[in-house]
């Protein structure tokens, strides 16, 4: 591999990067500024060989308990900026989407609300096409900038082949900017509407606590009954199982948090008991939401985004 390219780091621990603070080192890391840097570091890690992996607000990731071989990402400087330009916003891909609907608000622009909600990044959230209290991404959306080894393609949403959870987005091509069509609106009432999306999200989910969000997207399977992942889950009597350092969280069944030192290994263990149960009283089959970098052992019959 001989010398490493400017600003790019051996052994980068990432749990510190994740929300659950589990799992091993990055092999190599680095923080791309620019879209010029990272098409450089994408070009790079293809010539040597490299798979490349993001982190973008570490919600919704597992980082397996070897770590992870080859290049880590996480976007930084210009490529996490939010820009305002008249009602439309321009994003980097690591943009937070909870700032970027705080900052719509003060502006006094409207569409974009349910971001408040999603704990990740605005590439996170193009790449699992996340939406939250009713909001669509694809409909605000106006384009996203891919960077793939081979350079920066723009897309336009019907490009992106979202669908519930997902897109058509492949392992290493990387979301850098994102730009997202808006309304003008009353400042003072987005910031409201703002307000009672944090209040509804704070009465019932975990926070300030270790822990990835959402572990199961709700299910489409009619044996569900219309319930929620975390319906069944608790139903299922899974509300406040542990498993070593990790266990369903106790105020909302579909959220696994770290008591301590847990490991990726007992979060697997526990979504997979938590899966089990469900399925043999329910015969619903839960599809995790979670994403993972490096070799994390989730057993082969569950479906993979």
């Amino acid at each position: 591999m001989g010398d490493l390219p400017p600003g790019v780091q051996r052994d980068y621990p990432l749990s510190r990067l994740t929300t659950i603070r589990t799992g091993g080192a990055a092999e190599l890391f680095a923080r791309p500024a620019t879209l010029t840097e990272l098409e450089r570091l994408m070009a790079w890690a293809d010539v040597q060989g490299l798979q490349v992996g993001v982190v973008g607000s570490g919600s919704n990731l597992l980082v397996a308990d070897a770590g992870v071989r080859g290049l880590v990402l996480k976007l930084d400087k210009e490529l996490s900026a939010i820009e305002l330009d008249g009602t439309r916003m321009h994003c980097g891909g690591g943009a937070r989407l909870p700032a970027v609907s705080a900052r719509a608000a003060q502006a006094g622009l409207s569409g974009i609300e349910f971001g408040v909600n999603i704990p990740g990044t605005v590439g996170g959230a193009v790449r699992m096409n996340a939406n939250a209290y009713g909001g669509e991404l694809a409909r605000v959306l106006e384009w996203v900038d891919v960077v793939a080894p081979a350079g920066t393609e723009r897309r336009t949403p019907d490009q992106l082949g979202f669908a519930y959870r997902r897109s058509s987005l492949q392992s290493g091509e990387v979301v850098a900017r994102a730009a997202f069509a808006l309304h003008e609106a009353s400042s003072d009432e987005v910031k409201a509407t703002l307000a009672d999306m944090r209040a509804r999200r704070k009465a019932a989910q975990p926070s300030g606590i270790k822990t990835f969000g959402s572990t199961f997207k709700n299910p489409s399977d009619p044996c569900a009954e219309g319930r929620t992942a975390g319906q069944l889950l608790e139903a299922a009597g899974c509300r406040g199982l542990r498993i070593g350092g990790a266990g369903f969280s106790a105020k909302h069944a579909n959220f696994i948090e770290n008591y301590g030192e847990a490991t990726t290994a007992e979060v697997v263990a526990v979504m997979a008991e938590g899966r089990r149960r469900v399925q043999e009283r329910f015969g619903v089959a839960l599809e995790p939401e979670v994403q993972s970098l490096g070799p994390v052992e989730l057993p082969a019959e569950w479906s993979r985004t």
